[in-house]
């Protein structure tokens, strides 16, 4: 009498299990969404609003919110979300050997750099510049690092909804340093920040 384990699969079932499994792994290497993209919508709604409530659109700030206060509650919000997005990444590389770990730890080191160089050039320049301006010169250069590192993960990994999501916020980004300080922060948190909530659930229901 054949058992249970005697049971060969049929080519459906095989088939069944391949697809599964694909769908599994590519759900693993691409990262959860609300992990990757919701936390950082959440810090740029909080830190940017702030920001707007500071500079206000015409000059005349909207509530009794310093530049330092603004910067503390972007930063506070900022710490708190890369930890849950590097948790997020931590997940995603776990397993994975070869090129894509190679991969993902050049990126990793690539966003380190870039961020380093806003500093740099920021401090540098933001010295010589009126208060507004200065934080113009912080937000508008931390965004293109987050524009080009997105586009050009999209590129690595081939990932268009990544890619695309870089290219939205160069745009936005773009618009904001062009129409000024206060604009800048109300379309980063309404489009970004507001966006990236929107992106992160939708990617997950799409999943």
């Amino acid at each position: 009498m054949a058992s249970d384990d005697d049971h060969v699969a049929s080519p459906e079932e095989m088939l069944r299990v391949i697809e599964e499994q694909s769908v599994a792994t590519a759900r693993w290497l691409h990262g959860d969404p609300l992990l990757l993209y919701v936390p950082w919508g959440v810090a740029w709604l909080l830190g940017f609003t702030a920001f707007f409530l500071h500079y206000g659109l015409d000059g005349h700030p909207y509530a009794p919110i310093s530049q330092m206060q603004a910067l503390a509650v972007l930063m506070g919000a900022q710490i708190v979300s890369g930890s849950i997005a590097a948790f997020g990444i931590v997940r995603m590389n776990r397993g994975v050997r070869g090129d894509s770990t190679a991969k993902g730890t050049m990126y990793g080191y690539a966003w380190f750099a870039g961020m380093m160089l806003v500093v740099v050039i920021a401090t540098r320049v933001s010295a010589l510049l009126p208060p507004e301006e200065s934080g113009l010169v912080w937000g508008g250069a931390s965004l293109l690092v987050v524009a080009v590192m997105h586009m050009a993960g999209g590129a690595i990994w081939l990932n268009w909804p990544m890619f695309f999501v870089g290219a939205w916020v160069a745009g936005v980004d773009a618009v904001g340093v062009l129409l000024g300080a206060g604009w800048h922060a109300l379309l980063t948190a309404v489009l970004l920040g507001g966006g990236f909530i929107v992106a992160g659930l939708w990617l997950r229901r799409c999943r």
